[in-house]
């Protein structure tokens, strides 16, 4: 089986330089240079699509403009790109969502995919009037799952839970296909329902034998539920024709930053309630030393940000070989990012995945891309010299 690659939408507003928003940081730290008009957006989707990335995650929060609306009229300036779009569940009815993922499956033409956030942060979910806590919003993302599966099943669903409740509840038309479920967590509480409902478990961009650990958490819960779960890793990439440019890039995005920021940022993100987020967060400390805390892997990014804090730096040989350590533990999906979006997409699209290409680690789910064609010499695509 080859690697997927998704790519990611910035809904905040993007940037030459690193951007702030979401997990604990407060929403004034969002936004960059070029707004998130539909224009960009549809600029970095195309791209994204024509390069070879199979979908594009979109964010969920206040710090970003809505992952449901942005990524709909996107289907119109796009082909055949999937969106992964970010929602949370206890803030809708679970009818409402299933019906609103039925609807999108067949106007998209099948291309929605759903990253399930349940919410770390007790004081954004209480703006949006929900007062549960961590542990309980958890149970209720596990009865919304369960209510929704049952609708997309094509059942008639009665449910009476500790947090949620229907009756007679059912789809006028299922969604074909079903969209997978993409999950992340790192507490006790969000394994136990990404092992009952994930088809593909996230993790952040941390050192591989960290990840390791965490396929074996998951895979292990998931079996004793007598599923399969596949895996996929969230993470920032610099990759370049050579290492020393890549690291250059890396520096001049920390140089960039305004040291009383880091520490700003910083202080909101402690008191963040995601045990993903603390992971994150020991990785560099709030310091700016030590930032490569395994081979190619830089924690700069998390200094100023929320959510996944970690890229890969280096050759694009470099970035192919750590991508390939990675599918050697069970990853099979990389959601990646940079900044910007759009110049990023291209490093990567055109300098890594023809890598992976070679070594029988990906192949194009559009069909062969222009520039693999252009890298065949001319006599073999019997042009005349």
């Amino acid at each position: 089986m080859t690697l997927t690659f998704h790519w990611f939408l910035p809904t905040y507003g993007d940037s030459r330089y690193l951007v702030g928003g979401g997990h604990g940081v407060h929403t004034s730290t969002a936004g960059g240079a070029r707004p998130a008009t539909l224009a960009y957006l549809g600029q970095i989707a195309r791209s994204a699509e024509q390069l070879g990335f199979a979908g594009a995650l979109t964010p969920t929060g206040a710090w970003c403009e809505d992952a449901w609306l942005s990524t709909a009229m996107l289907t119109e300036v796009t082909e055949r790109l999937k969106f992964l779009v970010a929602f949370r569940p206890g803030l809708l009815s679970p009818t409402l969502a299933a019906q609103m993922a039925a609807t999108y499956q067949r106007h998209s033409g099948g291309r929605l995919l759903l990253n399930v956030v349940t919410g770390g942060e007790s004081q954004e979910q209480r703006a949006h009037g929900d007062f549960l806590t961590k542990d309980q919003r958890y149970a209720r993302t596990g009865e919304f799952l369960d209510i929704v599966g049952r609708l997309w099943r094509g059942e008639r669903v009665t449910h009476t839970g500790t947090h949620l409740a229907v009756e007679g509840a059912e789809l006028t038309r299922v969604p074909d296909p079903v969209p997978p479920i993409y999950f992340g967590g790192s507490s006790p509480a969000a394994g136990q329902v990404a092992a009952r409902h994930a088809e593909v478990y996230l993790t952040w961009g941390e050192p591989p034998e960290q990840v390791a650990e965490k396929v074996a958490w998951i895979r292990s819960l998931a079996e004793a539920q007598g599923r399969v779960v596949r895996f996929g890793v969230r993470l920032h990439v610099i990759a370049r024709d050579t290492a020393r440019q890549a690291w250059a890039e890396a520096q001049r995005l920390l140089d960039a930053l305004d040291p009383a920021t880091i520490a700003s940022v910083q202080e909101g993100l402690a008191r963040s309630e995601s045990e993903g987020q603390r992971r994150m967060r020991a990785l560099h400390g709030g310091s700016t030393d030590g930032l490569e805390i395994s081979p190619n892997l830089w924690a700069g990014v998390g200094l100023v940000r929320g959510g996944a804090g970690t890229a890969l730096v280096g050759s694009h040989e470099e970035v192919a070989d750590r991508i390939a350590e990675y599918h050697a533990l069970g990853i099979e999906e990389f959601v990646l990012s940079g900044h910007p979006h759009l110049e990023e997409a291209y490093w990567f699209g055109e300098g890594v995945l023809p890598v992976l290409a070679r070594r029988g680690l990906w192949r194009n789910p559009f069909g062969r891309s222009e520039q693999h064609a252009a890298a065949i010499p001319f006599a073999q695509q019997g042009v005349a010299r």
